[in-house]
Parts: C-alpha cells; sequence; structure tokens
C-alpha cells in the first residue's frame, strides 16, 4: 500500500468513526496532516482522491467538507466507467443485470406503493403508444425499470443498476432498428412485469423480468462480431 493510500485509509477512519459526519468540514490542512501524523503533501493527495470518489467536496473560499455520501452520489460513476468497457465485458454485464434486476423487481412487488406502481403503469402507457418510435419506446423502457427498482426503496441497488444499464439500454435501441418485432416483444414482456408487480405477485415478477433480461442477453450473444467487438449500431445507437 502506498503512503497515499495510508492517508486516504486515514481520513476514511475519521469519516467511518463518525469524527468526521456527512456535512462536517475537514479541519485545515496543516492541522489534520499533524493530527494524522502526515505531511502535508501526502494529506493534499489524499484530499484530492477522495472529491475524485466524491466522498469529499471543495467549496471554493469556504473549505473542503465530506459530502452526503449517499449512495447515488459515491457510486454514480458507475455508469462512466462502464461507458469505457468494450466487447465481451458488454455481455458481462447483461449477465450481472440479470443476476440484480429479476431479484430487484421481485423485491419492489411486495414494496410497491399505488403511486410507485401508477408511475410504472405511465411509462407502460408511453411505450404503448411509441410503438412506431424506437427512441421513445426505449426511453420509457429505461425510465420504466428505473421506477420499478426505486420501488424497492433500495437506493444502492437502484444505483448500481442505473449504472450497468446504459450500453444494454443502446443494445435494446439497436435491436429495435433491426427487428420488426421488437418493440411487440418489449412491451408484452414490460406488460408481464406490471401486471406481477399489480398482483403484489413477487415469484411472478422476478420470473417475468429474468425473461425480459434474457431476452436482451440472448439477442446480444446472437449479434456480438465474431471478435467479440460489439455491432457499430450498438455503439451508435
Amino acid at each position: 500500500m502506498s503512503l497515499t493510500d495510508k492517508a486516504i485509509d486515514r481520513i476514511r477512519d475519521l469519516i467511518q468513526s463518525g469524527e468526521l459526519p456527512p456535512g462536517a468540514k475537514l479541519p485545515p490542512e496543516q492541522q489534520l496532516a499533524a493530527e494524522l501524523g502526515l505531511s502535508r503533501n501526502l494529506m493534499r493527495e489524499a484530499v484530492k482522491a477522495l472529491v475524485v470518489a466524491r466522498v469529499l467536496e471543495i467549496r471554493r473560499g469556504d473549505g473542503t467538507y465530506v459530502t452526503s455520501l449517499e449512495p447515488e452520489l459515491l457510486l454514480s460513476s458507475i455508469g462512466s466507467a462502464v461507458e469505457l468497457l468494450r466487447g465481451d465485458t458488454l455481455l458481462e454485464l447483461t449477465e450481472v443485470r440479470r443476476l440484480f434486476e429479476p431479484v430487484a423487481t421481485g423485491l419492489a412487488a411486495t414494496r410497491i406503493s399505488p403511486a410507485e406502481l401508477a408511475e410504472v403503469e405511465r411509462h407502460l402507457n408511453a411505450m404503448r403508444a411509441a410503438w412506431d418510435d424506437v427512441e421513445r419506446l426505449n426511453e420509457h423502457d429505461a425510465a420504466f425499470h428505473r421506477a420499478v427498482v426505486a420501488a424497492t426503496g433500495n437506493a444502492t441497488l437502484a444505483t448500481l443498476l442505473e449504472g450497468i444499464s446504459g450500453r444494454t439500454l443502446r443494445a435494446r435501441v439497436w435491436r429495435g432498428l433491426v427487428d420488426d418485432n421488437a418493440a411487440a416483444r418489449t412491451v408484452a414482456e414490460h406488460e408481464a412485469i406490471y401486471q406481477a408487480l399489480a398482483a403484489g405477485d413477487a415469484a411472478l415478477a422476478q420470473a417475468a423480468a429474468l425473461l425480459h433480461v434474457s431476452t436482451t442477453e440472448r439477442w446480444l450473444r446472437e449479434h456480438l462480431e465474431p471478435n467479440g467487438g460489439v455491432p457499430s449500431g450498438v455503439m451508435n445507437a
């Protein structure tokens, strides 16, 4: 472990112990460095790294503060990292989604409120209305899934799934462009998920979501280029 990593760990320890809770202002650099037995250079590098990780934020002319530490903030960079992945890694992402999203959908069926169910239905209706508009269809497709996962009340799960779904969303757009039956199939799969949620049937909701995610995964396996690359249409959609 490098000296900078050790410095980062020392600051994290203060945050985890509650000495520096969310929203707290860090002591002046020289004071904090002395308290932790670190050089000012090491302290500066550690703070920079934690700012990049969104654990800390610098407020110009005011000081450095601990952020809210909410999952939506700390895990939001996952989506940016995912966008840099290539080739067969896209299949790995759909496998991860297949492991998480059906379970999340089943959980949502046990927790979803009438207002949340109405939001899911709103996006389903918008998908039906956008039958011939692939971009709008997929926009509401993504919003449908966000609304479902939000109904779990688990912000960490919602942020993780949002982070890994960006590229699969483009894959669905590409599928819609090359497959005339994609719109009908997509709407039918979402209808099944909605009906299971409305019935409060966790097992059925999980099964319906698994079928839907597996459809995307199967399409990708069939259309990945021989060298493992992603078809250019997926990248550009």
